[in-house]
């Protein structure tokens, strides 16, 4: 067990921390092309300890990283900082925070004991957002190895390795997503509910849950229903009750509420 202090002190990790002089160093290799410190031989040397990978090539790895991660193209631009909250909305003000602490707390809540989040609310509220921006922030301070999936794609591709002719396998395809550190499945829910896919998501779930790896998790199904006259379905009708009680140990969940941003930023037909 970790004390409160033990947590502090791992909310106060800043990358200048972790890397001291890293950004000054990123941008003196980017001038002079050749690393000062290692000159192209990717080993520094430090002084009474002997040589270790150079500060060059852990950009070097982080940008392979970033781009492994599957993160579509629309959404490459999302970090905690770029995150806008133009309603004032309170509910987004706490899941910013909340996907800020996971970033800065991941030595002991994620990378040990697993622990993610569901974001949970309507369209347009910045689920998505945030979950990039904390596999973002993960790879970039940690160096972790992150991977980003829509939940439908993500079937759909398996489902096409059973093709006869296809070049993968089920394995080939459901490996990396087994072994991510940090798994961000977007859009949980959003598939037809048949068996196949439960069971799918029970396995995909079930292994991570099993080997604690830490996974991020967004809905636009909610958990409860209004009142008597409320149809809408829950998250509970779409994947199952096993698989939702299995969520509600791997992750706290995270309301979002407010309006569609992207309606806010269309411009207004008169």
């Amino acid at each position: 067990m970790y004390s409160d202090n033990s947590k502090n002190d791992v909310m106060d990790i800043n990358r200048e921390e972790l890397f001291p002089g890293e950004d000054r160093h990123t941008k003196e290799v980017e001038e002079s092309q050749v690393c000062p410190v290692c000159f192209g031989t990717g080993m520094e040397v430090v002084p009474g300890k002997g040589a270790r990978p150079c500060r060059c090539r852990r950009n070097d790895r982080r940008g392979a990283l970033l781009q492994a991660s599957r993160i579509p193209r629309r959404y490459e631009h999302c970090t905690i900082h770029s995150f806008e909250n133009v309603d004032h909305e309170p509910s987004k003000y706490f899941a910013l925070g909340e996907a800020d602490r996971l970033i800065k707390e991941y030595p002991i809540e994620g990378n040990i004991e697993g622990r993610g989040l569901l974001f949970m609310g309507t369209v347009g509220v910045g689920k998505t957002h945030l979950a990039v921006a904390i596999l973002r922030g993960l790879i970039e301070t940690y160096g972790i190895n992150g991977l980003f999936y829509q939940s439908g794609a993500l079937l759909k591709k398996i489902q096409d390795s059973y093709n006869p002719i296809s070049q993968t396998s089920e394995l080939k395809v459901l490996a990396p997503v087994f072994e991510a550190d940090v798994l961000v499945l977007d859009e949980l829910g959003a598939s037809k509910p048949t068996d196949w896919v439960r069971d799918t998501l029970m396995q995909i779930i079930n292994t991570r849950y099993n080997d604690r790896k830490l996974t991020i998790f967004t809905t636009n199904y909610i958990d409860d229903r209004s009142g008597d006259t409320d149809t809408r379905e829950t998250l509970e009708d779409r994947i199952s009750v096993a698989l939702r009680s299995r969520l509600y140990e791997m992750c706290r969940t995270v309301v979002i509420e407010g309006g569609d941003f992207r309606r806010q930023l269309s411009p207004r037909r008169s």
